[in-house]
């Protein structure tokens, strides 16, 4: 993909104007860690629990008249099925949401309690965007993708502006978790001085073997079962892998006992209710995975997680 057909930081400037007052300014939180001063970006105490309100929030606001009478359709395993949801809901406008049988229930609730149709599928045997594609064809509905859509990009960037704002130092390193990429693509457009690392779970780091070989590579058909529900996207988009191979953002894998160890330290160490997918990035740099320098911001990306699921890990 060419560079004119990427979106830019005067998109996310834009975006941040259209949903002034419609998501909340989450808290930097000054984090010490392995001896450094870190921050902590709290997404996950964003109004339906992730960053993924920005995106929809920004998308569903530039839908035409016509458009919003016909409504949305929209796939996700919960985080962005939340965020249409919202969006939709405050604009009147119907949301079907295409959701994965095995995603977590608190998600799922949360995703209904908003007033969304919900169309379940398997992740292992079933397409999720042509059963999305389907649906809005046979209702005249608009697909709203999680992170391929310039739009949705430009919305999560704002998150970027917020940190820049907040951080009382340059910011020079933002580490993100990743599953397609729109919440590190925003970033690495909102804080184009910052160096961009990215956390994924091992099995579906294809961003970061993506970014190593100089294109798009799917996960694996074998890829191991994860806690990052989050995080289980089979293929990135050329937008988000496009403005992050510009950027020379680089890609690290975290292990399953590495996500429940910063799962357990964000509760009992923050007071964070973290899910596993929001926990990756804080994962990576626990585990000792990224150089850490001043000004080092940690995206906390979601807190839907499983109460169950939760108690356990931080017993």
């Amino acid at each position: 993909m060419s560079k004119e057909n990427l979106p830019t930081r005067d998109d996310v400037l834009k975006a941040a104007e259209r949903i002034s007052g419609q998501v909340e300014v989450t808290p930097l939180r000054p984090v010490r860690l392995h001896g450094h001063a870190l921050w902590l970006k709290c997404e996950s105490l964003q109004t339906g629990g992730s960053f993924k309100l920005r995106g929809a929030s920004n998308r569903l606001a530039l839908l035409s008249e016509d458009e919003r009478r016909a409504g949305v359709v929209a796939f996700s395993s919960g985080n962005h099925a939340q965020g249409v949801a919202i969006a939709a809901k405050r604009l009147g406008v119907p949301a079907t949401i295409v959701m994965p049988a095995d995603a977590p229930a608190p998600k799922v609730d949360g995703t209904r309690a908003q007033g969304a149709e919900i169309v379940f599928f398997d992740r292992r045997s079933e397409d999720r965007i042509a059963i999305s594609h389907a649906l809005a064809a046979e209702r005249g509905a608009v697909v709203v993708p999680s992170f391929d859509d310039p739009h949705i990009i430009a919305g999560q960037g704002t998150a970027g502006l917020e940190i820049v704002a907040q951080c009382p130092e340059p910011v020079r390193q933002i580490v993100v978790c990743c599953g397609g990429g729109g919440l590190a693509a925003g970033l690495a457009l909102a804080c184009p001085d910052a160096r961009i690392v990215l956390a994924e779970p091992e099995g579906w780091d294809d961003m970061r073997r993506s970014l190593e070989l100089g294109h798009i590579v799917p996960v694996e058909a074998d890829a191991p079962s994860t806690s990052c529900d989050a995080l289980q996207t089979p293929l990135v988009s050329p937008l988000t892998f496009g403005v992050l191979k510009e950027r020379g953002a680089r890609g690290l894998a975290v292990s399953e006992a590495e996500v429940r160890t910063a799962v357990r330290f964000a509760w009992q160490e923050c007071q964070l209710k973290v899910e596993p997918g929001g926990a990756a990035a804080l994962a990576a740099v626990l585990a000792g995975k990224v150089e850490l320098v001043p000004g080092t911001v940690v995206m906390v990306t979601g807190g839907n997680v499983d109460p169950a699921l939760h108690a356990a890990w931080v017993a």
